[in-house]
């Protein structure tokens, strides 16, 4: 065969064997394929609206691919998916996961957003104020808009946070929403310039006619008539959609209707349904039966009910709207604590007088309109103090307390009350909520220490022995150091601390009690372990007092079955409302809100009430004592 020929075939051979692709032999560019496929696969989850499977997956990607390039842009879709699902601490986990050089402008207002939302205001506020003026996307625009605007709401700029929210309406998918934080926000600011100028910058639209109502409201407040007639007629007069219109409108119709303030109408704000309708319904007994039997004699009430549902946003807007729609007098309750603060801050903003039947703290502070007739710790630890000090000439006091918020209030309150009066508590042990071996306790306040009993029973050497004799032996019992015990707990519990005290020698002690003392468990439980004791309440069933039985008679004639301390609480409050309002001097809320502070012993049913300077009602409650192995009313 010719040279030539040998060659051509050798190189026909060489060109015909089979290849390897050089991506096969490079695991960078296979991985950074795969990378790209995944983070396409996330991605389109996520535009498909199928945010739990977008969510799965760039978690996944993120996992796997974490030095990818796309990596940065997967913890922003982390980021979005979770502050779309309100999770916000979890939306700040991913978005800090980008690298400082890498956060461009969406990052930094996802992460703006998330802050405001998480309560990190300022830091959140910081962040969208470096952003402002940018251009994005209208979904994007929208969180701007309305972290700024909550970011200067929390800051205390009003107006600026009025102008964001402004601007977030324009796009918003849920206006009633912002709406409604708007008109939160107008309806608790008290500056009247800040309102006026709202009203002026935002002149066409709802947060315009939102402060102008709020500035109607606030005039009527004032009795300024003309100014509240003037604000209503800009509202009605412009054609803008706005969710409080009739509101105005019913204003406006009331006017026409002729005179201010209904001079015989009492709102009331009770819980009639929800979780709380059972004591709301009771207490509207002792309402409705105070009515009755008002009406029946004298010129007729009227009382307009608002169900709260123990909701404090319910009460608040049902205060607001018994105060300036309806024209109340004076509202009455509400019932539960938050209710009652909330609904109490509204009325004091509307001067219209409140009488509360809440026993949560620091609702009289709130300011001069509001009122509270309840049965307080407070008013039972003044009562008990007055009762051993004043009465008994008692003076050193001990206290037997459980360890929980009844507990620790109770003897914090009694030791207050004592020591205006010039006595002392020196001693006070606490025993846990469910303990049922008080022995520790018992022996500390007798001034001796709950030794453990000795568990080593080897013989005692000579030397042990001779020690023993010189050990000055202590009585089994040693007499206690104060006058009288104070016992702030439930009946249950005291059936089982009387018997203890007894055993280990505390007699002849007076025990001192609260409310929670008045129940037929306790002479049941503890039996003639309390004999002699003492305890206060607001309300006797057995009470000698004529007026109290004619109130049990009634009301069992009335409704079946004998009341609660609830019902008489109510029948009391509205009574004392009813009263007021029949006095002709009593002409305006003011008038009527001087005329209850100066209220002197109201001989109620729960005791003769006055109120003392800050609105709360100072009783003479029912002094009860065990006496025969019966509950007897000494005062």
């Amino acid at each position: 065969m010719k040279p030539y020929l040998l060659l051509f075939l050798f190189l026909m051979a060489t060109i015909s064997l089979p290849t390897t692709p050089f991506a096969a032999e490079n695991p960078a560019v296979g991985q950074r394929a795969a990378a790209q496929e995944n983070f396409a696969a996330a991605e389109a989850a996520y535009r498909d609206g199928n945010h739990n499977l977008a969510l799965s997956r760039f978690r996944s990607f993120v996992l796997r691919h974490h030095d990818s390039d796309l990596a940065p842009q997967a913890y922003t879709y982390l980021g979005r998916i979770f502050l779309q699902q309100h999770r916000y601490a979890d939306a700040l986990l991913y978005l800090d996961r980008v690298d400082a050089t890498q956060r461009n402008s969406e990052v930094q207002l996802l992460t703006g957003y998330s802050l405001i939302m998480a309560g990190e205001n300022d830091s959140g506020l910081n962040l969208l104020q470096t952003i402002t003026g940018q251009t994005f996307a209208p979904v994007d625009q929208q969180y701007l808009d309305e972290g700024m605007a909550l970011g200067y709401q929390r800051s205390g700029e009003t107006l600026r946070a009025l102008y964001f929210y402004q601007q977030a309406l324009t796009g918003a998918a849920q206006p009633k929403e912002l709406l409604l934080k708007v008109h939160l926000l107008l309806e608790n600011n008290e500056d009247f310039n800040l309102l006026s100028e709202a009203s002026f910058l935002f002149a066409n639209s709802p947060i315009g006619q939102d402060a102008r109502l709020q500035l109607a409201r606030k005039a009527l407040a004032e009795r300024d008539q003309e100014k509240a007639l003037a604000y209503l007629k800009q509202i009605l007069a412009r054609q803008i959609p706005f969710p409080w219109r009739n509101d105005a409108a019913k204003l406006m119709d009331r006017f026409s209707q002729g005179g201010w303030l209904q001079r015989d109408a009492i709102g009331v704000l009770l819980p009639l349904s929800g979780r709380y309708a059972a004591f709301g319904n009771l207490v509207k007994r002792g309402i409705d039966l105070a009515l009755k039997l008002h009406n029946a004699d004298k010129p007729p009430v009227r009382v307009l009910y608002r169900d709260t549902e123990g909701d404090p946003v319910k009460a608040r807007e049902a205060a607001s709207e018994l105060a300036n729609e309806e024209r109340v007098m004076a509202i009455l309750g509400p019932l539960t604590g938050s209710a009652a603060i909330s609904a109490a801050a509204s009325a004091e903003q509307n001067e219209t007088p409140l009488l509360a039947l809440s026993q949560r703290a620091a609702i009289p502070e709130i300011g001069p309109y509001i009122f509270r007739n309840s049965l307080t710790t407070r008013l039972q630890a003044r009562a008990l103090a007055r009762y051993a000090v004043e009465q008994q000439g008692l003076h050193s006091f001990g206290i037997l307390a459980p360890e929980n918020r009844l507990g620790r209030e109770m003897a914090e309150l009694f030791s207050e009350e004592v020591l205006k009066l010039g006595g002392l508590v020196i001693d006070e042990q606490s025993y846990a909520e469910d303990a049922n071996d008080f022995r520790p306790q018992i022996l500390h306040l007798m001034g001796k220490s709950a030794k453990r009993k000795r568990t080593d029973y080897r013989p005692k050497s000579e030397e042990e022995k001779l020690d023993d004799l010189f050990v000055p032996d202590e009585p089994d019992y040693p007499a206690t150091s104060f006058d009288a015990l104070f016992l702030p707990d439930y009946a249950d519990r005291i059936g089982l601390i009387a018997p203890q005290l007894a055993f280990y020698g505390v007699q002849n002690i007076p025990l001192l009690g609260i409310s929670g003392w008045n129940s037929p468990d306790l002479l049941r439980l503890a039996g003639r372990y309390v004999e002699g004791a003492v305890f206060v309440d607001g309300f006797f069933l057995d009470s000698p007092y004529p007026f109290v039985k004619e109130f049990i008679d009634i009301y069992v004639e009335t409704y079946g079955d004998s009341p609660s301390i609830l019902e008489a609480q109510a029948f009391d409050s509205a009574n004392i409302l009813f009263t007021q309002l029949d006095k002709t001097e009593i002409t305006d809320r003011k008038s009527l809100q001087t005329s209850i502070a100066n209220l002197r012993n109201y001989p109620g049913v729960t005791g003769a009430t006055s109120f003392d300077f800050t609105g709360e009602a100072d009783k003479v409650l029912f002094q009860l004592q065990i006496r025969n192995g019966s509950i007897h009313q000494i005062n």
